[in-house]
């Protein structure tokens, strides 16, 4: 029984090495498993993206040349200012300061459009002043003082879009308004364009907060400021104001 005893000790140490041995491989597979998934996990992303960059390509050449031209820039719209009115016992009167609605630095860059060519030709043919009667034309000066832009920035496509929903506020007829487009966008290509500046004006309404109503005392306000400008001589005598 000793004998036996002394046989089966000098065996255990050779079957828990070999079971040990055996178990190692089961260990270290499934670590190169994970490797190998994570690798494979890794080249797809970059795969995926690279195939994203490439796909995004194409859409950026297919712009033409003529509607990258319809935009135009914006500038941080300045925050309210409110004032104190008057302190009754322990109640505040606050209320919100008037913004002047003359707009000289929107005027000066208004009547320097208007020496613009296509600008001054649009005008010349409107022999009725349908679309571009005085009021409208005040109404282009408050809406680019509600846009805030600097006074360098403004140029004849923010004309054309102030100008064309100045219309859409005080004209009832939708056609004359689409005189606009063969003048600014060109007789044979303005039926391909002519949805491009409908995109613009969106964001030109979302830049004046949807401002649009403009009564006809800021109006006349405005014509004030230079009264003997040739431009306030234009009176449409079916105008709504």
């Amino acid at each position: 029984m000793e004998q036996e005893y002394q046989n089966l000790r000098k065996k255990a140490p050779q079957a828990s090495s070999s079971a040990t041995s055996s178990a190692a491989p089961a260990v270290v597979i499934p670590e190169k498993r994970c490797k190998r998934k994570r690798a494979q996990k890794e080249d797809n992303s970059v795969d995926v993206k690279a195939a994203s960059q490439e796909s995004s390509l194409p859409a950026s050449s297919t712009t033409t040349e003529a509607a990258s031209e319809l935009q135009f820039c914006r500038r941080t719209r300045k925050r309210s200012i409110w004032t104190v009115d008057h302190i009754e016992g322990m109640k505040l009167r606050i209320s919100k300061k008037k913004r002047p609605s003359c707009h000289p630095q929107e005027q000066e860059a208004f009547y320097q459009l208007l020496e613009d060519p296509v600008i001054k030709s649009f005008l010349a043919a409107d022999l009725f002043f349908s679309v571009t009667d005085k009021y409208l034309l005040s109404m282009v000066v408050e809406y680019f003082g509600r846009v805030m832009m600097p006074g360098h920035l403004y140029n004849r496509i923010l004309f054309f879009l102030a100008l064309y929903i100045a219309c859409d506020m005080e004209e009832d007829d939708p056609i004359s308004k689409r005189s606009i487009f063969p003048f600014l966008l060109g007789m044979d290509t303005w039926k391909n364009l002519y949805k491009d500046f409908l995109k613009l004006q969106q964001e030109f309404l979302q830049a004046i907060d949807y401002r649009v109503w403009v009564t006809k005392e800021v109006c006349e306000e405005i014509q004030n400021q230079s009264p003997h400008h040739w431009v306030w001589s234009r009176v449409h005598q079916s105008t709504r104001f």
